[in-house]
């Protein structure tokens, strides 16, 4: 079974969703962007997920975690939480 390791930022609105990932392709620290401004709790270790299989997430994150490229933002995705910026650090 595929497993993946991603790491997300989780915001209320798409626009601050926006605002972030200009602000991550500009130079920033993904990692410290999430600390600062994710609302998921995984946003005290920088975003990180985990690894995890198919199933196991929200069918908005797997569409995007299972087919995006390695270590590029995606985003904003939008769940029933709010938007997400999400970084696929590994995959196998």
């Amino acid at each position: 079974m595929p497993k993946a390791s991603a790491r997300h930022i989780l915001v209320s609105t798409e626009e601050k969703c926006n605002e972030l990932k200009t602000q991550i392709e500009q130079g920033s620290d993904f990692a410290e962007i999430a600390r600062k401004y994710s609302t998921c709790p995984s946003g005290r270790n920088g975003g990180d997920l985990g690894s995890f299989s198919p199933g196991m997430m929200v069918k908005e994150f797997d569409q995007v975690v299972f087919s995006a490229p390695l270590n590029e933002v995606q985003g904003p995705v939008k769940t029933q939480f709010g938007y997400h910026l999400l970084e696929v650090t590994s995959r196998t």
